[in-house]
């Protein structure tokens, strides 16, 4: 049986503001929810359409899971190997 193909998944990256987001989260579920969205992102980056761009900078994308409550913005660099985290919403 041939190996599988193995999924690169994209590094995550956080904004300063994502960072500082991340420090404030006092809830013991709240971590544990933002990783299953992380990884979802990380596997697929392209998992939602890029949001309406109003300027030159990197189309914003916005990852929601209704089901744990988290809502990711961020945005994809050029060689789609990282994903930087601009928001987070637990």
């Amino acid at each position: 049986m041939p190996p599988h193909p193995r999924v690169r998944r994209a590094r995550s990256v956080f904004s300063d503001a994502a960072a500082k987001q991340m420090e404030a989260i006092t809830v013991e579920t709240e971590p544990h929810a933002l990783d299953r969205a992380l990884v979802v992102i990380s596997v697929d980056p392209d998992i939602v359409d890029p949001l309406p761009a109003t300027t030159d900078a990197p189309a914003l994308r916005q990852y929601t899971d209704d089901v744990e409550a988290v809502r990711v913005l961020y945005f994809v660099t050029a060689l789609r190997t990282v994903v930087v985290v601009a928001y987070i919403e637990v």
